[in-house]
């Protein structure tokens, strides 16, 4: 078999593995917009289909990682279309992991919808929400188009949530502080914005993945955070 007949298949399976990659991003930005605004208008038959849906998802991330274990023993791809197939690897587990913490969302906004609202917290969240979603779909126009300095904004914009994060924490402590009785209803939100939060790192880490595909430079691994609160949750 000829190094460019083999060359041509590699390409092929890629633009396959790429195809799912796009198909599972776009399951998940759904995921993210549908989750927040199930929580924001207490939709519960949303949120369960929101909650519904991440089989799909998983489903996709298994295709991906099977696919990409057969290019890499089929092919045996040059180093750098090595690093090119490992990527939709990491990639697919960090769009998986996006996923599930809109599936949480989701399972919260039914708990949450047995008490009184809190203010316009559910409205702060699903502007996070939006922010997050952006992100990811620029991240994923990154990876595409092979775009470093879109990735690298993506990697700054991540600054932006975690301050919209740190700024919720602020108004639920407030909130648990003059009312006990919103105490309970305060921490599931405080949970899901953390969540939300934990987004926006998966997504910044998806726009590493390709600065590095692009340059073969790994970002400064120091990346500012802005998250300052001292409660924290399991990723």
């Amino acid at each position: 078999m000829s190094d460019q007949h083999i060359a041509s298949a590699f390409d092929r399976d890629l633009e396959a593995v790429q195809a799912q990659i796009l198909k599972m991003g776009g399951l998940v930005e759904d995921a993210i917009r549908r989750g927040a605004q199930s929580l924001e208008t207490r939709d519960e038959e949303l949120a369960n289909e929101v909650r519904a849906g991440d089989k799909a998802i998983d489903g996709l991330e298994e295709q991906i990682n099977e696919s990409a274990a057969r290019v890499i023993a089929l092919r045996a791809p040059t180093a750098i279309d090595l690093r090119l197939t490992l990527s939709v690897i990491k990639i697919s587990a960090n769009l998986e992991r996006i996923g599930d913490y809109a599936k949480n969302m989701a399972k919260r906004t039914s708990v949450l919808n047995q008490m009184e609202p809190v203010s316009d917290s559910t409205g702060a969240i699903r502007r996070m929400a939006g922010a997050v979603e952006a992100m990811l779909k620029d991240a994923l126009d990154a990876y595409i188009q092979r775009d470093a300095e879109l990735a690298r904004d993506v990697i700054t914009r991540d600054e932006d949530v975690d301050q919209m994060y740190n700024a919720l924490f602020r108004e639920f402590l407030t909130f648990m502080m003059e009312d006990p009785r919103s105490i309970t209803a305060c921490m599931h939100l405080h949970f899901i914005a953390k969540n939300v939060e934990r987004m926006g790192d998966h997504v910044t880490s998806i726009a590493e993945q390709v600065v590095y595909l692009v340059t073969g430079e790994t970002p400064e691994e120091d990346r500012p955070k802005a998250d300052r609160t001292s409660i924290t949750t399991k990723d």
